[in-house]
């Protein structure tokens, strides 16, 4: 399999993602420091909490909307939007804006239509990529995906720790352009790939909604599936959060290759070493993953991320935890793109988009439980931390070898049929 062998769709999406998240990384990890600076920390906590729940909320109708009018339709709103939410932003931190406190209060609330329209369009965009694909080729596709989304980071981030505070208007207006750019693709190049059956219509929208994602939870294997990699998922995340605390109140300062390192430069390098090894091993473990089976490859690769990161969360030896991220980033190169595989089976088709809506929930719930982690962690032994973050592991392994079975019988059927 090749990426000029995708489907059209699959490689516009690929190259927009690429543009729009390498300028994106450059701008909105920044925002939490450019909003504290002008309307205080506490208020910019909640204005962000705010942002997400709405993304979350609307992320809900958005699944709902593409199941029901169109995958494309919602995707060309969804960006329409974003372009203007983006052009306004940049006009308010243009030179001839003297208020920083506008300026502020502006981009929140455009931060917060573009929540909205990650909303719509997110569940739209990853039932879009299911409707080409075969079996067959998403794993490989996934994995470029995911190659794609990391070195958009990589290169953002590094940027915009230079460009963002001087350089924010240009940026902006940068962002602006890819987002037009964007609409433009959506609008003309891609092809629609579902026309929805029209359904009976319900007393009202929300009884119809509620009635979709009814179905959405009853489905015991879909629902048990996202348990499991909610739980496995939450391990990485700690990384930004209870870890990074207790590292930085434990970890003794240190030699590392002749570099003096403490808790704090250690968060850094593990960061950016992960990031970094994403991009550079992703292909290289793809090729050699891929003469074995999807089932093996899966919970080798599992089993390499919990054993990485559960040492993590309780070594302090610098040459051990760089060792063992190695070891978590090639597990995690292992199992991702085969999990999302997985998932992209269980879906029926005029399901998707809702499916794909609740699957959200899986990222949010593990920033949620990851959060809870660090309060834990100020009454809780380091030990006892890692026994918690075993158990969740351990449950997560028991899930996915429950329903395993069922997805490969599944997928089976699909290849038969195909």
């Amino acid at each position: 399999m090749r990426f000029k062998d995708f489907h059209p769709n699959i490689k516009i999406r690929i190259v927009e993602s690429l543009l729009s998240g390498s300028i994106g990384a450059m701008i909105y990890p920044f925002m939490a420091i450019y909003l504290a600076e002008r309307v205080g920390e506490s208020l910019t906590g909640i204005l962000l909490i705010i942002n997400i729940a709405v993304g979350f909320l609307v992320g809900f109708y958005g699944g709902y909307y593409a199941d029901t009018i169109g995958r494309k339709k919602i995707m060309a709103i969804a960006e329409t939007l974003r372009f203007a939410s983006v052009l306004i932003m940049a006009g308010a931190n243009g030179p001839w804006v003297h208020s920083e406190m506008a300026a502020a209060y502006i981009t929140i609330a455009m931060m917060m239509v573009n929540s909205i329209c990650w909303g719509l369009a997110g569940p739209a965009a990853s039932a879009m990529l299911i409707d080409v694909s075969t079996p067959e080729n998403r794993k490989f596709m996934y994995g470029i995906t995911y190659w794609t989304n990391n070195l958009s980071i990589a290169l953002g981030g590094l940027a915009g720790g230079y460009l963002f505070k001087d350089y924010l208007f240009e940026l902006l207006v940068g962002l602006s352009i890819v987002s037009m750019v964007s609409v433009i693709l959506v609008v003309f190049f891609i092809k629609e790939t579902y026309v929805p059956v029209k359904k009976t219509v319900k007393k009202s929208v929300l009884a119809d909604i509620l009635s979709s994602y009814r179905i959405v939870f009853k489905d015991t294997t879909f629902i048990l599936f996202i348990v499991a990699y909610l739980l496995v998922l939450s391990l990485e995340f700690h990384l930004s959060n209870y870890v990074s605390v207790r590292l930085s109140q434990d970890m003794p300062v240190q030699k590392l290759f002749n570099f003096s390192v403490d808790g704090f430069n250690m968060l850094g390098i593990l960061r950016t070493e992960n990031t970094l090894l994403v991009v550079l091993l992703a292909v290289l473990v793809s090729k050699i993953t891929s003469r074995f089976k999807d089932k093996r490859v899966f919970f080798l690769g599992l089993a390499l991320y919990i054993v990485g990161y559960l040492t993590i969360s309780y070594s302090n030896h610098g040459l051990i935890l760089l060792t063992v991220m190695v070891i978590a980033t090639v597990g995690e190169l292992m199992f991702v793109p085969i999990e999302q595989s997985y998932l992209a089976d269980i879906p029926p088709d005029d399901l998707r988009s809702s499916y794909m809506a609740v699957s959200g929930m899986v990222y949010r719930g593990a920033m949620t439980i990851a959060a809870v982690s660090i309060t834990l962690g100020h009454f809780i032994p380091r030990m006892g931390m890692t026994l918690i973050f075993m158990l969740m592991a351990c449950t997560g392994i028991a899930i996915f070898v429950k329903v395993l079975p069922s997805l490969e019988e599944k997928r089976t059927k699909q290849k038969q049929t195909a």
